[in-house]
């Protein structure tokens, strides 16, 4: 595997904050060039209204500050949910995917903490993989639950992981 080039992993700012909307437009942007564009979802299905209140998280290259990654967190009453994990074509062979995700990780655990939400040692991460990348989410300690289902016309299984908050 190359080496990567050079990059940062920042979380976007909090709505009203000093460029939030830029940066949470980069992270669309990706979103767009993967789900809709490359992947071939309707760019209806792209945004909800979670995207108002979610913590977004962009990777993007240095010094260029080319976007090429991103991933969104929506808290929940008792868990976390991963979701919009996506990095250009060109730049997956980075493993960027797995940046993110440990960023999101480390978000999560952060928050959990400050808040108390879930059990005191742990907390509950779900994300609806696609099929094809559940092994990518195995990698994390996500287990798959439940049986596959259709989500916006492929097929995804329910993954969870339950991280620790003692490490």
């Amino acid at each position: 595997m190359p080496s990567a080039p050079a990059h940062e992993v920042i979380v976007v700012p909090a709505a009203g904050q000093p460029g939030h909307e830029q940066l949470r437009q980069q992270c669309y942007d990706v979103r767009i060039d993967v789900f809709h564009r490359e992947q071939g979802f309707p760019l209806e299905t792209e945004f909800d209204d979670y995207d108002a209140t979610a913590t977004h998280i962009l990777l993007r290259l240095t010094p260029s500050l080319k976007p090429v990654g991103t991933i969104r967190c929506v808290k929940f009453a008792g868990y976390y949910k991963l979701t919009r994990l996506a990095v250009l074509k060109e730049y997956r062979q980075y493993r960027f995917g797995r940046a993110l995700a440990q960023s999101l990780h480390d978000h999560v655990k952060a928050d959990a903490r400050a808040s108390g939400l879930g059990p005191p040692d742990t907390a509950k991460v779900v994300a609806h993989s696609q099929i094809p990348v559940k092994g990518f989410y195995g990698k994390f300690g996500y287990v798959p639950e439940g049986e596959e289902f259709d989500e916006d016309g492929a097929p995804h299984q329910k993954m969870v992981a339950r991280l620790s908050l003692s490490d």
